[in-house]
């Protein structure tokens, strides 16, 4: 039996519908259970996420308290420390001020004995004042009852007796006389120094503070500044002097106050032009050589005093310091110049009076020996000789006569009055001295000593007619931070204990040089 096509369409449509329902029942049974296990594992993983978490909390809240507890005792140590610190600092002033306290005590103590001591002696001295009194009045008393005169008739009997003994005519001889024998000394006298002084004429050349090198071009100026001028600069550092180099033609200047430093940076100036290799390490060897030079011509210079002079015996060291007063001048005067005309005019006057000759010149040449160190040792020159002479076992005489030539002591010989007034007459010569000169000099050597007074100072070197110092500071004990330091200190001492006009530039140098040689 035939079905219906329309029976048969309906049945499919029937049984996919059923199939489809089926299908969507199982779907959404089978979507259930994935949820369920997604959900299952989500709620498996919070769990997890949330111990971790928990723990994580935990972890951290242990580190946090940890590091809150190493922050409290770091603080803690802190304070102590510093409670430590300031405790011992209290300590320290509570020490201080009780050592003060002790000082002040004991001078307390000091000045209240003093004054009761001072207190018994003035009750003493005013207790024996009285008694000289009482004595005296009863002596003038026992006098006036043996002499029968009073005090005022016992003065007045004696001063009538002397203007009876004493005529007029005897104090006119005695007047007259005096008059004679002064007027005759005085001529003789004059005499005597006139005759010295024409025995004994000697040139005056007044010290200047500056020296003139020639040169054979003034091309040659250029090689001695150098590039950048290191050339001069390495010079005026190692000898201490200024060079001035300006329009003046082939030539150039060299100042400074002190005449060996100008001598030695004069003479290593020749004889870099004379060689022509000009360079800071040919520098520093050319003024080696010249001090070497200067040191050869101060021991020449002290021999040729001691021949000029006829003066032997002397110790060998004595004979050096003769010669460096060569490079030393006072009130521009030579010293050893000086000291040479002071010993031939000594001897001279002693031969005039019969004195001994010998030991007059001899103390004539010695009397300025304190000048050759007196820029290096503290103390005047006169003091200065006395220790030298003493030293080197000299004379007494010659001793006292070096002491007793400025009058620090009462000259007690003939030799010592002669050292006195050859001394003088030296001095007082027309154009031998220039008192500006010395005062100058005496401040750049003030200068000088007080700025190398400080500790680390190696070099230093009034410049620029004293408006500029030049300090070398050992690099081993001054840093380069300490540097500005010590130029502020230097510089403050200066304003404090000098009088300059203007400014003074403290120019400190501090410079590390290593030597070595391949052998």
């Amino acid at each position: 039996m035939m079905v219906p096509i329309w029976m048969l369409i309906v049945g499919i449509v029937v049984a996919l519908l059923a199939g489809a329902l089926i299908g969507f029942a199982l779907g959404v049974k089978w979507r259930k259970q994935v949820a369920e296990k997604e959900i299952s594992s989500a709620e498996e993983e919070a769990k997890r996420i949330i111990n971790e978490s928990i723990k994580s909390a935990e972890s951290k809240k242990r580190e946090a308290l940890v590091e809150a507890k190493e922050e409290i005792l770091k603080a803690r140590n802190d304070f102590e420390r510093d409670q430590k610190e300031r405790r011992a600092d209290l300590q320290k002033q509570e020490r201080r001020l009780q050592q003060k306290e002790e000082t002040l005590d004991r001078k307390t103590e000091n000045m209240e004995k003093k004054e009761e001591v001072l207190q018994t002696k003035l009750t003493e001295l005013e207790a024996a004042r009285e008694e000289v009194a009482t004595v005296k009045k009863s002596q003038m008393e026992v006098l006036e009852r043996i002499s029968g005169f009073t005090a005022e008739e016992a003065k007045a009997y004696l001063i009538n007796q002397l203007e009876t003994e004493v005529t007029h005519e005897s104090a006119m001889k005695i007047r007259e006389i005096e008059a004679q024998f002064k007027e005759e000394a005085d001529t003789k006298a004059k005499e005597i120094l006139s005759l010295a002084i024409q025995r004994c004429a000697a040139d005056h050349v007044a010290e200047a503070t500056v020296s003139v090198v020639p040169l054979p071009n003034d091309e040659m100026k250029g090689r001695i500044i150098g590039r950048e001028g290191r050339n001069i600069r390495t010079l005026e550092t190692m000898t201490g002097v200024d060079l001035i180099i300006d329009d003046t033609p082939e030539a150039i200047t060299v100042s400074c106050f002190d005449p060996v430093r100008r001598e030695i940076a004069r003479i290593a100036l020749e004889k870099l032009i004379q060689d022509g290799r000009i360079h800071p390490s040919r520098i520093e060897e050319m003024v080696e050589k010249a001090k070497r030079e200067v040191d050869a011509t101060i021991k020449a210079e002290g021999e040729r005093a001691v021949f000029e002079t006829n003066v032997h015996g002397l110790h060998p060291e004595l004979i050096k310091l003769l010669g460096r007063m060569k490079y030393r001048t006072s009130y521009g005067q030579n010293v050893l110049n000086h000291s040479i005309e002071v010993s031939h005019l000594a001897g001279l006057l002693a031969a005039e009076i019969g004195a001994d000759v010998t030991l007059a010149k001899r103390a004539g040449l010695l009397h300025d020996l304190g000048k050759s160190i007196d820029h290096e040792v503290e103390g005047s020159h006169v003091q200065i000789g006395v220790e030298l002479a003493r030293k080197y076992k000299e004379n007494e005489d010659v001793i006292h006569a070096i002491e007793a030539h400025h009058n620090d002591v009462e000259p007690r010989t003939i030799v010592a009055c002669l050292v006195q007034a050859a001394d003088a007459v030296s001095a007082a010569r027309p154009g031998a001295r220039r008192e500006n000169l010395e005062n100058y000099i005496k401040r750049l050597e003030k200068l000088e000593e007080l700025t190398s007074s400080f500790p680390g100072v190696e070099k230093s070197f009034a410049i620029q007619a004293g408006r500029e110092v030049r300090i070398m500071v050992a690099p081993e004990k001054v840093s380069e931070d300490q540097m500005v330091l010590l130029a502020r200190d230097i510089a403050k001492k200066i304003e404090e204990e000098l009088e300059y006009p203007g400014q003074i530039k403290v120019n400190m140098i501090r410079e590390t040089k290593v030597v070595e040689y391949a052998k």
